[in-house]
Formats: structure tokens, C-alpha cells, sequence
């Protein structure tokens, strides 16, 4: 009898975008399957746990809905007509189309857009190779880090902070606005095991009763936007109760009788009008960090998807500076690892190519862009062709109606490389089968550890799909590119990268799969000083230095953002016809239009639903189950009403970005998103928005 032989066990690297980029055991059946996939036990930060969603992979890379040849559309825009198609006709009408429309209206006139489907730097970033050498509009990036960063680097100066792993070390652990138990499992499980081995107190601060705020010691469940104003106050109660640490903040910040007068006015009365909190509640959570030196602050994402987002960071990332947090191993603050990788990507994104008077075109604004507004398209031209990899505009960027009449232009020409048909896809004049992360070589960095990860290609590619960077280097020779990026494979661009960066030989780091890039301790948790000229953490923030540092874009006057950290009411109004504020937060099983098509995902979220509390229902007739429409001067959008206590009133909550076609009415959530910059260099207020709700069967 033969005996079957068992799976190998290959080291890879989840490629979505989640702090944790968790590093993988994949079993490999054979040189075109997988089987299941588990966390790495040997890598610390991992320790063996991994989301449900990346645990089911097999279900994703081996779906029977997967792109598996080029095809050109034979109907009309969104029709679903397709004619397949060889690679070599994809590339001749593709090249023929763009070199048209570069004769006629200029190269600005093209603009590959792209995100993070992929965190693989080889096949996210590599499409500027094309953008460079061609002088194609360029991408300012603010979809995603547009407001959080500012906040953080207007205060410390530097994207790093404390190392998560001291969490261990922690006396209390402050999660602020983010839902790791949906967004980032493996802090939850460090979370857990220093509550279990030191008995760290967890503190979460979010807009409603998320997962992780059922595991917390102390939930304090504020209103979208008011976090600037519980931080405020909760510093109000430091420097009144004599909490604050007025050594540290002598020698480490620039603390002075300006910002104490301020704080003066910023009592826990006035912010428990803001925010929803009771006096009781601010002043409590005030003395719990004020009498605890080891607070670490895990800042996230969420609470910056505002108009106010920036200024909620740097309000939030005050605290510990008046604490001295910093100045106790496990305490201090973390958002993003982001400013310790000094990777050197030269070669992957043809830097030395790119002319610095190409027009920038925001990725939050392709609605505006694709619909001829003026200011969007900076005073240029029409965009007349697009060239989409990884991401999925139709379905996750902001205003959703001007960006179906964008795509739905006929003079618009669109490349879609794609790994399902995605509505973004479904709009394409030419859709190219892309790969997965087990099928190409890649190097990955986490922004919630120190880890710098290497994913090698462990599988075969299923039908025709090719890599991305395989197809923006074909299509950059048959353009006529001249690089030196297009001679190698995705593996030797890899170990070139890493070894420019000082990083060492891909031979060696494909022994542990990963070079440890930690900062020393003391450097990272800003033990000797921030990172401004005089070491001083700005509580009045530079926000021209944040700019300078990362070459944002100013979207407002700098004389209208506050002096000092501070609530900022400049988010989108409430008013009678628009009385209720949405939050479109993460959902467990969904990462943006990513796993909305595995079974496994769409199980847990069968269909899109919105919680509201049952008083704010029973006033406008809604019972719990029924179909509700939202709108407002944007659109409307259908979803299933659910009740849940675990919301403040006037507040709706709808989980997950669902594919548009699994609303009624065929129209998403980001329907009612606006695309307008958030303050003060850009991003998509993703969570900050008005709207109304009533029965769908009510007419207007």
C-alpha cells in the first residue's frame, strides 16, 4: 500500500492590511494547493494566532470565481459581457490605447491607481515604476494613514513608539479607537496574557460596544468625533488633581502657562457634553492613567477616520506626554512602526524617473477626479484612462455616485488587474487575472511590530493569472520603459531591495523568514527626548513639521487649526433633516471588499445591517429586522435594521464594507461618505458622516 505523503509546512506572510501582518504555516498539498494555514508559534508577536478569515485561506485562493484569463468587455460598462482574450491582445490594445491618449491629451491624462490589497512592497508599490517612467498623474495617498499620521508625527516628531511586546510590562493598556478583536487579533492576545500574568488593567475607548470592549476593565463608549474633547479633559483633571508629571514636562515637552490656561476651560463637565461620557466616567479613567505610570496607549486608526481625525491623535497622544508614561518601560504610546524601516525602494518604484511637476491626484477624491471637478484635477485635464492593482474604488472610496458616473464614462478607459471580478472589475474595459500572495515573492513590514517579513512563492499560479509585477513590467517595455527593474524577477528584487537597505542577504533572511528592525528601546519610546530639533513633545502641535517630514499637502489654512491639543468641531453637522451620525467600522469576517466573496466570511455577515439603538427606532417606526433606508445629499443606500444597547443615541453603526450588489438597490455604504479632504492634509472621513433613516417601504 502507498502511503500519502504529508503536506509540507511553508513560512509565509499574510499580505492584508492589518498591523499584525502575521507570520504564516501553510500546509502545501501539492505545487497548486494549500490546505489549512496557521499562525507561526515561533514568531513572538504571532505566537500562533491568526484572524478566522486568513485561517480559511484555502477557501479564497482556490474559490471557482477566481480570474483565470484576460478578457475585453463585449457589452456595456457594468453589463457583464466579456469576451476572453490572450495576453499579447491585452498588451497591444492596452499600449495602443495609452500611447492615443498620451498624444492627445498628455501623459498626466493616465493615472494608475492602486492601495493595499497587497502589503507586498514588490507588487503594491511597483506600479510607479510605470507612473514614473511614462510622466502619468501621480497618487497622493490618503486613504487610508491620511489623518492619523499628522496627529502623531505633529507631536513626537517620528512614526514609532513604545515596542507592542512591552504591553507585558504594562500596569493598564489604554485601546483607543480601534477593534482588534475584528482588526488585529494578536494584540488582543497579548492583552490578555499580560491581564493574566501581571494583571494589567484594559481600558478601551471606542463609539460603541465592540468586541474588544466587552473584554475591557473599563469601557468608555463615546460620540463619533469627541475624542479631542475626553482627551482634553482628561488632562484638565491631571494638572487640577496634581497628576501631571511637571518634571518630565519640563524637561520633555513644551508645556507652559499658555496650555494650562487652555486646559483650564476643558473641564469633565464640558466634555461630558461632547462626548456622552458622565463626569464620573472622564474623571475615573483621569486617575486610573494619573496614578499609573505604566500606561501604554495603543492609538489606532478609527478614531481618526473624522474630519477631526488629526487633531483626536494628537490630542489622545498628549496624555501620556503629560503623564511621563514615557519614561517607564511599558508605558508611553504606540500607533505605527512606520518611521523605523528606512527601506531603501528606489529600484522598485523607479524613483530617479519620477518629474516632480506631475500633477498629484487624490485617491480619496477619485469621485471629483473622474467627474471633471476642477479643483480635483488641480486645474488639468481629464483623466482619460485608468490602470487599477490592488484596490477596489467602486466598492470602498468615498462618494460612491460621483464614482459610478466616473466609471461609467465612455471616454474613460479602464484596466482592472484583478483577482475577482470586482465591481471595480465589472467596469473595466480590459480585466487581467492577478495572483495571490502564495503564487509570487514578496517582502512584507508591519506597522504594529518591528518585524520586517519575507513571503516566497510557494505555490503555481491557477489558469493565465500573472503577477503585478510581471505585468507592469511587460507593459513598461512595450511602452518602451528602459530600466533596470525590468531585467530581474520578483525574488531578485526582493533581496535587492533588502540588501540596499542594509538589511543583508535574502539567503540568510529566508532562514527565519524576517530581519528584527527594533529600534532600541530608548529611542523608540522617546526615553531621551522626541524627535523636533529640541527634543520636546509639541502639546501645541507642528503640523508644518509633520508636513516637511512626509511631504503632505495642506487642504486648509494653517491658521485655522487650534494652537494647542484640543477638541476640534469642525466634523460634519446634525440637523433636523440629517439627525443621526453613521460610522461605517470594521467588520470580523470583511477587510474593506476583501473576503466579502469566501463563504466562511459571508456566513458571519450574510447581509449588510445597521445597529440602532431601539428608542431612537420606536420613534420613526422601525422595528428590529426591518429593511431601512439611509441617505442623505450624497445618496441612499439599504441595509437591515438590528437593535443594540451597545450605542449612544442619535448614533448608527453599519460593520463592513458589503459588496454594492448585497445591498437592496445595488448601492454601498460608501454612498454616503464624503469625499471633501479632512483637515489639514487630506483623507477620507470614513466615519464621520450625517444622515437620516426611516423604513424603506415609508416614502419620502
Amino acid at each position: 500500500m502507498n502511503e500519502i505523503a504529508s503536506p509540507r509546512i511553508a513560512r509565509s506572510v499574510c499580505p492584508h492590511d492589518c498591523p499584525s501582518t502575521c507570520a504564516l504555516d501553510v500546509e502545501v498539498i501539492d505545487a497548486h494547493t494549500i490546505g489549512r494555514v496557521r499562525g507561526a508559534k515561533d514568531d513572538p508577536y504571532t505566537a500562533g494566532v491568526i484572524c478566522e478569515k486568513v485561517a480559511r485561506y484555502a477557501e479564497r485562493i482556490h474559490h471557482p470565481n477566481r480570474l483565470l484569463h484576460p478578457m475585453r468587455r463585449a457589452g456595456a460598462k457594468g453589463e457583464g459581457k466579456w469576451q476572453p482574450i490572450t495576453w499579447d491582445e491585452a498588451f497591444e490594445e492596452i499600449v495602443a490605447r495609452f500611447r492615443t491618449i498620451e498624444d492627445e491629451f498628455g501623459p498626466e491624462a493616465i493615472w494608475p491607481y492602486f492601495y493595499a490589497g497587497t502589503m507586498g512592497h514588490v507588487h503594491r508599490d511597483g506600479i510607479h515604476r510605470l507612473r514614473h517612467a511614462r510622466g502619468y498623474s501621480r497618487q497622493y495617498e490618503t486613504i487610508c494613514t491620511g489623518t492619523a499620521w499628522p496627529g502623531y508625527l505633529a507631536g513626537t516628531g517620528w512614526l514609532t513608539g513604545t515596542h507592542t511586546e512591552q504591553i507585558l510590562e504594562s500596569d493598564c493598556l489604554v485601546i483607543w479607537g480601534t477593534n482588534p478583536v475584528h482588526t488585529q487579533v494578536n494584540l488582543m492576545t497579548h492583552a490578555m496574557r499580560a491581564r493574566k500574568e501581571r494583571g494589567t488593567r484594559i481600558v478601551v475607548v471606542d463609539i460603541y460596544r465592540t468586541a474588544t470592549m466587552e473584554q475591557a476593565d473599563m469601557g468608555l463608549m463615546i460620540r463619533p468625533g469627541s475624542d479631542g474633547a475626553l482627551a482634553v479633559a482628561v488632562m484638565h483633571v491631571l494638572l487640577r488633581e496634581n497628576l501631571a508629571d511637571r518634571d518630565y514636562m519640563a524637561r520633555f515637552t513644551d508645556f507652559g502657562p499658555d496650555f494650562e490656561a487652555h486646559l483650564a476651560t476643558r473641564t469633565p463637565e464640558w466634555a461630558s457634553a461632547i462626548t456622552g461620557l458622565s463626569v464620573a466616567d472622564i474623571e475615573d479613567f483621569a486617575r486610573l492613567v494619573g496614578t499609573t505610570p505604566r500606561t501604554f496607549f495603543r492609538l489606532g486608526y478609527g478614531f481618526t477616520r473624522q474630519r477631526n481625525g488629526s487633531t483626536n491623535m494628537h490630542a489622545a497622544l498628549s496624555i501620556p506626554a503629560m503623564t511621563g508614561a514615557w519614561q517607564h518601560r511599558g508605558g508611553g504610546a504606540f500607533h505605527t512602526h512606520g518611521g523605523a524601516w528606512a527601506l531603501d525602494k528606489s529600484l522598485i518604484t523607479a524613483a530617479e524617473l519620477s518629474d516632480p511637476n506631475v500633477r498629484w491626484l487624490d485617491m480619496s477624491e477619485i469621485g471629483p477626479v473622474l467627474t471633471g471637478d476642477a479643483r480635483a484635477l488641480k486645474n488639468g485635464g481629464a483623466v482619460k484612462a485608468l490602470f487599477i492593482q490592488n484596490t477596489n474604488p467602486m466598492n470602498v472610496a468615498p462618494n460612491q455616485e460621483l464614482v459610478r458616473a466616473g466609471f461609467a464614462r465612455e471616454d474613460l478607459f479602464t484596466v482592472v488587474h484583478e483577482q475577482f471580478m470586482t465591481e471595480t472589475a465589472d467596469m473595466a474595459d480590459i480585466v487581467l487575472p492577478a495572483t495571490m500572495f502564495l503564487e509570487h515573492n514578496d517582502y512584507y513590514t508591519r506597522s504594529g511590530h518591528s518585524r520586517v517579513l519575507f513571503g516566497p512563492k510557494v505555490i503555481e499560479a491557477p489558469g493565465e493569472a500573472r503577477s503585478n509585477f510581471a505585468v507592469v513590467g511587460e507593459l513598461s517595455r512595450r511602452l518602451g520603459v528602459e530600466h533596470p527593474s525590468l531585467e530581474i524577477s520578483d525574488r531578485e528584487m526582493v533581496a535587492e531591495t533588502l540588501r540596499r537597505s542594509g538589511y543583508g542577504e535574502l539567503a540568510e533572511i529566508e532562514v527565519t523568514g524576517f530581519v528584527d528592525r527594533a529600534l532600541p528601546d530608548e529611542k523608540a519610546r522617546f526615553a531621551d527626548g522626541f524627535a523636533w530639533p529640541d527634543g520636546k513633545y509639541r502639546f501645541a502641535p507642528n503640523w508644518q513639521g509633520a508636513a516637511d517630514k512626509k511631504g503632505y499637502q495642506w487642504s486648509c489654512d494653517p491658521a485655522i487649526l487650534p494652537r494647542f491639543a484640543d477638541y476640534w468641531d469642525v466634523n460634519e453637522p446634525t440637523d433636523e433633516d440629517h439627525p443621526f451620525r453613521l460610522a461605517t467600522s470594521p467588520a470580523r469576517a470583511f477587510l474593506n471588499s476583501t473576503f466579502t466573496e469566501t463563504p466562511g466570511s459571508r456566513k458571519r455577515h450574510p447581509e449588510p445591517v445597521v445597529f440602532l439603538r431601539a428608542e431612537d427606532a420606536a420613534e420613526l417606526g422601525i422595528a428590529d429586522g426591518d429593511a431601512v433606508t439611509l441617505g442623505n445629499q450624497r445618496g441612499e443606500v439599504e441595509l437591515t435594521a438590528r437593535f443594540f444597547e451597545g450605542i449612544q443615541r442619535g448614533v448608527l453603526i453599519a460593520e463592513g464594507i458589503h459588496a454594492n450588489r448585497s445591498h437592496r438597490g445595488g448601492k454601498g455604504i460608501n454612498t454616503l461618505i464624503g469625499s471633501d479632504p479632512a483637515l489639514p492634509f487630506g483623507g477620507a472621513a470614513f466615519h464621520d458622516c450625517s444622515v437620516w433613516i426611516r423604513p424603506s417601504s415609508q416614502p419620502k
